[in-house]
């Protein structure tokens, strides 16, 4: 991903000596989710493995993810139960993963772990952008994929630091309310759209038909009549119309741009398809 540490001067060694090693380089730092996506469109076997580069994670653990693919999973993702991190660090993710679990309903303790392992049709299904990565899993289960985690040891960091702070917090909150529109109302934006915009449409609706009723009913008592524009509820209930209007247009604005992406590739997933059996001669010849 751009790394100027020396990282790919080894990769280029490792390569030299074991023509099993290939190495990707960006021409600069892309972000993490450009990465992992650049290297499963590389990778052309089964299996996929990711993990850190900065040893916290042991690679031994990796017969272990095997293991739990073979058991039926098709996304196994690592889960770092006793932590060698600063406590800024542990209790903002702790928060995170419950709060990703509740809005989901993808029950991982560790969904920003960076060991995982995938088959290969995971990541040819998943589409990443942005900083989309650490929510694999979520998208993944999305599509009907089997997701599960595993215990894995835990290492102190001993290259780099960690860029951990508020503001990787609020994006990832926000990339959450994205992942969640993504995998629960992407196919039918409208619908939550549409709802909202609706809602916002009959509040100003009845904010103005309200106003109509007391004008009508003050226009004969002149000692109380108050013009509509002087009152705030005016302005709010136009302002709630043009809210829902908004909401809707754009909600069909987004049906449009779903459907004409459907045209290009379709938004289901097929686990296995039965293989017509080859008719005998005797068949044949009948």
């Amino acid at each position: 991903d751009g790394s100027r540490d020396g990282s790919w001067e080894v990769i280029t060694e490792l390569a030299r000596k074991d023509g099993r090693v290939h190495g990707l380089r960006f021409r600069r730092n892309f972000g993490k989710a450009a990465a992992l996506s650049a290297g499963f469109r590389a990778a052309h076997h089964d299996l996929v493995m990711t993990m850190d580069a900065d040893l916290q994670d042991d690679p031994q653990e990796i017969p272990r993810f095997l293991a739990a693919l073979a058991s039926g999973l098709d996304v196994v993702s690592g889960w770092k139960k006793q932590r060698y991190d600063p406590w800024h660090k542990v209790w903002p993710s702790r928060v995170f993963n419950r709060m990703v679990n509740w809005v989901t309903g993808v029950h991982l303790h560790d969904v920003n772990c960076g060991m995982k392992c995938y088959r290969a049709e995971v990541f040819r299904e998943v589409h990443l952008y942005g900083e989309l990565h650490r929510f694999i899993p979520v998208l993944a289960a999305a599509r009907g994929f089997r997701v599960g985690e595993i215990e894995i040891r835990h290492r102190p960091r001993q290259f780099g630091h960690s860029k951990y702070g508020m503001q990787r917090f609020i994006k990832g909150f926000l990339d959450l309310m994205t992942v969640k529109f993504l995998t629960g109302y992407g196919e039918r934006p409208q619908h939550l759209l549409g709802s909202l915009g609706l809602v916002s449409f009959l509040l100003g609706g009845l904010g103005l038909a309200y106003l109509g009723f007391t004008w009508i009913v003050n226009f004969f008592h002149p000692d109380t009549f108050l013009p509509l524009h002087q009152r705030p509820l005016m302005i709010y209930a136009l302002a709630a119309l043009l809210l829902g209007a908004q909401l809707m247009s754009i909600g069909f604005l987004a049906e449009l741009i779903t459907a004409y992406q459907s045209r290009e590739g379709e938004r289901y997933s097929i686990a296995e398809q039965t293989v017509p059996l080859l008719p005998t001669p005797e068949e044949v010849t009948r």
